[in-house]
Protein backbone atom coordinates (compact mmCIF):
# COMPACT_ATOMS: atom_id res chain seq x y z
CA UNK A 1 0.00 0.00 0.00
CA UNK A 2 1.33 3.46 -0.71
CA UNK A 3 1.98 5.85 2.08
CA UNK A 4 -0.38 8.55 0.38
CA UNK A 5 -3.22 6.01 0.34
CA UNK A 6 -2.39 4.60 4.20
CA UNK A 7 -1.97 8.22 5.60
CA UNK A 8 -5.62 8.63 3.84
CA UNK A 9 -7.27 5.71 5.48
CA UNK A 10 -6.18 6.30 8.82
CA UNK A 11 -7.62 9.69 8.87
CA UNK A 12 -10.95 7.86 7.78
CA UNK A 13 -10.34 5.16 10.59
CA UNK A 14 -9.28 7.75 13.17
CA UNK A 15 -12.58 9.66 12.65
CA UNK A 16 -14.61 6.57 12.21
CA UNK A 17 -15.55 6.93 8.66
CA UNK A 18 -16.12 3.72 6.01
CA UNK A 19 -14.04 4.43 3.48
CA UNK A 20 -12.69 1.78 0.01
CA UNK A 21 -9.02 1.41 -1.54
CA UNK A 22 -9.37 1.00 -4.71
CA UNK A 23 -6.03 -0.66 -6.15
CA UNK A 24 -5.76 -1.14 -10.26
CA UNK A 25 -3.99 -4.51 -11.05
CA UNK A 26 -3.34 -3.81 -14.70
CA UNK A 27 -0.91 -0.43 -13.19
CA UNK A 28 -0.35 -0.77 -9.56
CA UNK A 29 -2.74 2.37 -9.04
CA UNK A 30 -4.20 3.46 -5.77
CA UNK A 31 -7.12 5.80 -4.96
CA UNK A 32 -9.10 6.32 -1.79
CA UNK A 33 -12.37 6.76 -1.92
CA UNK A 34 -14.58 7.96 0.83
CA UNK A 35 -18.03 6.86 1.49
CA UNK A 36 -19.45 10.02 1.11
CA UNK A 37 -17.64 10.20 -2.68
CA UNK A 38 -18.61 7.10 -3.52
CA UNK A 39 -22.13 8.97 -5.76
CA UNK A 40 -19.58 9.97 -8.31
CA UNK A 41 -16.92 7.37 -8.72
CA UNK A 42 -17.04 5.86 -11.75
CA UNK A 43 -17.08 2.54 -9.59
CA UNK A 44 -20.16 3.38 -7.24
CA UNK A 45 -22.32 0.99 -8.22
CA UNK A 46 -19.46 -1.91 -7.09
CA UNK A 47 -18.18 0.17 -4.44
CA UNK A 48 -21.65 0.76 -3.20
CA UNK A 49 -22.24 -3.21 -2.50
CA UNK A 50 -18.77 -3.61 -1.19
CA UNK A 51 -19.41 -1.42 1.00
CA UNK A 52 -22.61 -2.36 1.93
CA UNK A 53 -21.68 -6.16 2.27
CA UNK A 54 -18.59 -4.66 4.21
CA UNK A 55 -16.17 -7.13 2.76
CA UNK A 56 -12.99 -6.66 0.54
CA UNK A 57 -12.65 -8.21 -3.03
CA UNK A 58 -11.24 -8.65 -6.77
CA UNK A 59 -13.82 -7.24 -9.28
CA UNK A 60 -14.26 -6.42 -12.67
CA UNK A 61 -14.60 -3.03 -14.24
CA UNK A 62 -14.68 -1.69 -18.20
CA UNK A 63 -11.99 -4.66 -18.93
CA UNK A 64 -9.66 -3.77 -15.92
CA UNK A 65 -9.42 -5.32 -12.25
CA UNK A 66 -8.88 -3.88 -9.45
CA UNK A 67 -8.57 -4.83 -5.59
CA UNK A 68 -11.30 -3.19 -3.11
CA UNK A 69 -10.27 -2.90 0.31
CA UNK A 70 -13.21 -1.94 2.22
CA UNK A 71 -12.02 -0.12 5.49
CA UNK A 72 -15.26 0.62 7.61
CA UNK A 73 -15.72 1.42 11.54
CA UNK A 74 -16.32 -1.67 13.93
CA UNK A 75 -20.01 -1.38 14.85
CA UNK A 76 -21.10 -1.14 18.54
CA UNK A 77 -23.33 -2.40 20.19
CA UNK A 78 -24.63 -1.09 23.19
CA UNK A 79 -27.16 -2.66 25.33
CA UNK A 80 -28.58 -1.29 27.88
CA UNK A 81 -29.94 -3.60 30.71
CA UNK A 82 -28.17 -6.84 32.04
CA UNK A 83 -31.40 -8.59 31.92
CA UNK A 84 -31.81 -12.39 29.80
CA UNK A 85 -31.93 -11.24 26.72
CA UNK A 86 -28.70 -9.23 26.80
CA UNK A 87 -26.93 -12.35 28.08
CA UNK A 88 -28.44 -14.08 24.72
CA UNK A 89 -27.69 -11.79 22.31
CA UNK A 90 -24.04 -10.58 23.77
CA UNK A 91 -22.75 -13.72 22.33
CA UNK A 92 -24.30 -13.43 18.96
CA UNK A 93 -23.13 -10.38 18.68
CA UNK A 94 -19.53 -10.95 19.28
CA UNK A 95 -20.08 -13.52 16.80
CA UNK A 96 -20.75 -10.95 13.90
CA UNK A 97 -17.67 -9.15 15.14
CA UNK A 98 -19.49 -6.34 16.75
CA UNK A 99 -17.94 -4.72 20.09
CA UNK A 100 -20.37 -5.03 22.30
CA UNK A 101 -21.14 -3.25 26.14
CA UNK A 102 -23.75 -3.46 29.03
CA UNK A 103 -24.84 -0.54 30.79
CA UNK A 104 -27.08 -1.15 33.73
CA UNK A 105 -26.43 0.61 37.27
CA UNK A 106 -27.86 -2.39 39.06
CA UNK A 107 -24.65 -4.13 40.11
CA UNK A 108 -27.06 -6.97 41.52
CA UNK A 109 -27.56 -7.93 37.51
CA UNK A 110 -24.88 -6.57 35.80
CA UNK A 111 -21.72 -9.30 37.12
CA UNK A 112 -19.24 -10.70 35.42
CA UNK A 113 -20.55 -14.23 36.62
CA UNK A 114 -23.44 -13.39 34.15
CA UNK A 115 -21.96 -11.80 31.29
CA UNK A 116 -18.50 -13.30 30.96
CA UNK A 117 -15.93 -11.53 28.63
CA UNK A 118 -18.46 -8.85 28.62
CA UNK A 119 -17.25 -5.05 29.57
CA UNK A 120 -19.93 -3.89 31.83
CA UNK A 121 -20.50 -0.37 32.65
CA UNK A 122 -22.49 -0.19 35.87
CA UNK A 123 -23.43 2.90 35.87
CA UNK A 124 -26.90 5.10 34.99
CA UNK A 125 -26.45 5.40 31.14
CA UNK A 126 -26.27 9.58 31.07
CA UNK A 127 -23.18 9.06 32.71
CA UNK A 128 -21.67 6.33 31.17
CA UNK A 129 -22.08 7.78 27.88
CA UNK A 130 -20.44 10.85 29.11
CA UNK A 131 -17.57 8.91 30.08
CA UNK A 132 -16.42 5.74 30.51
CA UNK A 133 -17.62 4.75 26.58
CA UNK A 134 -16.84 6.47 23.46
CA UNK A 135 -19.20 8.81 22.21
CA UNK A 136 -21.84 7.45 20.30
CA UNK A 137 -21.90 7.82 16.68
CA UNK A 138 -23.86 6.60 13.54
CA UNK A 139 -21.80 3.32 13.51
CA UNK A 140 -23.54 2.07 16.78
CA UNK A 141 -26.72 0.21 17.47
CA UNK A 142 -28.57 1.20 20.41
CA UNK A 143 -30.93 -1.47 22.22
CA UNK A 144 -33.09 -0.66 25.48
CA UNK A 145 -33.83 -3.60 27.10
CA UNK A 146 -34.81 -2.73 30.87
CA UNK A 147 -38.68 -1.98 30.27
CA UNK A 148 -37.41 0.71 32.95
CA UNK A 149 -38.04 4.28 31.75
CA UNK A 150 -35.29 5.57 34.04
CA UNK A 151 -32.53 3.48 32.81
CA UNK A 152 -34.06 3.48 28.96
CA UNK A 153 -34.75 7.27 28.26
CA UNK A 154 -31.52 8.60 28.73
CA UNK A 155 -30.16 6.33 26.28
CA UNK A 156 -32.60 6.60 23.84
CA UNK A 157 -32.46 10.41 24.16
CA UNK A 158 -28.51 9.96 23.75
CA UNK A 159 -28.79 7.67 20.91
CA UNK A 160 -31.19 9.55 19.32
CA UNK A 161 -29.51 12.86 19.10
CA UNK A 162 -26.03 11.44 17.97
CA UNK A 163 -27.68 9.61 15.10
CA UNK A 164 -26.76 6.04 15.49
CA UNK A 165 -27.76 3.72 12.53
CA UNK A 166 -30.00 1.51 14.78
CA UNK A 167 -32.15 2.68 18.05
CA UNK A 168 -34.62 -0.36 19.70
CA UNK A 169 -36.53 -0.70 22.66
CA UNK A 170 -38.12 -3.15 24.26
CA UNK A 171 -41.76 -3.09 25.16
CA UNK A 172 -45.59 -3.28 23.61
CA UNK A 173 -47.30 -1.03 21.56
CA UNK A 174 -48.26 0.39 24.58
CA UNK A 175 -45.43 1.12 26.26
CA UNK A 176 -44.23 2.82 23.67
CA UNK A 177 -47.10 4.98 23.29
CA UNK A 178 -46.13 6.20 26.42
CA UNK A 179 -42.51 6.64 25.78
CA UNK A 180 -43.01 8.69 22.60
CA UNK A 181 -45.14 10.85 25.36
CA UNK A 182 -42.01 11.18 27.22
CA UNK A 183 -39.17 11.69 24.68
CA UNK A 184 -41.94 14.32 23.41
CA UNK A 185 -41.56 16.33 26.49
CA UNK A 186 -37.63 15.55 26.45
CA UNK A 187 -37.68 17.57 23.55
CA UNK A 188 -36.89 14.77 20.33
CA UNK A 189 -39.26 15.64 17.19
CA UNK A 190 -41.59 12.97 16.11
CA UNK A 191 -39.24 11.98 13.32
CA UNK A 192 -36.73 11.48 15.59
CA UNK A 193 -38.98 9.03 17.49
CA UNK A 194 -40.33 7.44 14.58
CA UNK A 195 -36.48 5.94 14.39
CA UNK A 196 -37.00 3.72 17.04
CA UNK A 197 -37.40 0.44 16.57
CA UNK A 198 -40.57 -0.47 19.20
CA UNK A 199 -41.20 -3.29 19.72
CA UNK A 200 -37.52 -4.11 19.03
CA UNK A 201 -36.91 -6.64 16.92
CA UNK A 202 -37.73 -8.81 13.52
CA UNK A 203 -41.39 -10.02 14.28
CA UNK A 204 -40.40 -13.28 13.59
CA UNK A 205 -42.78 -14.74 16.42
CA UNK A 206 -40.07 -14.56 19.30
CA UNK A 207 -40.96 -15.82 22.53
CA UNK A 208 -37.96 -16.54 24.49
CA UNK A 209 -34.86 -14.34 25.40
CA UNK A 210 -32.84 -16.70 22.52
CA UNK A 211 -35.32 -16.00 20.07
CA UNK A 212 -35.88 -12.18 20.67
CA UNK A 213 -31.95 -11.79 20.93
CA UNK A 214 -32.33 -13.30 17.48
CA UNK A 215 -34.59 -10.91 16.34
CA UNK A 216 -32.68 -8.23 17.52
CA UNK A 217 -29.98 -9.16 16.01
CA UNK A 218 -31.34 -9.75 12.66
CA UNK A 219 -33.12 -6.14 12.60
CA UNK A 220 -29.58 -4.50 13.58
CA UNK A 221 -27.68 -6.50 10.63
CA UNK A 222 -30.76 -5.68 8.29
CA UNK A 223 -30.52 -2.06 9.42
CA UNK A 224 -26.78 -1.51 8.71
CA UNK A 225 -26.59 -2.82 5.45
CA UNK A 226 -29.04 -0.62 4.30
CA UNK A 227 -27.93 2.36 6.00
CA UNK A 228 -24.74 1.50 4.31
CA UNK A 229 -26.49 1.07 0.95
CA UNK A 230 -28.33 4.59 1.16
CA UNK A 231 -24.89 6.63 2.18
CA UNK A 232 -23.17 4.94 -0.62
CA UNK A 233 -25.79 5.91 -3.23
CA UNK A 234 -26.48 9.32 -1.88
CA UNK A 235 -23.61 10.29 -0.65
CA UNK A 236 -25.26 11.49 2.75
CA UNK A 237 -25.44 10.20 6.06
CA UNK A 238 -27.45 8.07 7.22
Amino acid sequence: MKLASLRALNVERAARRAALLVTDLDDGSQRVVRETEIPGDPLADILSRHLASGRSGLVEADGRQFFLTVQAPTVRLVIIGAVHISQALCPMAAALDLSVSVIDPRTAFATPERFPEVPLVPLWPDEALAGPLPPLDRYCAVAALTHDPKIDDPALLAALKAGCFYVGALGSRKTHAARQERLLQAGLSPEQIALIAAPIGLNIGAVSPAEIAVSILAQIVSTLRAAHLRVAKTGAPA
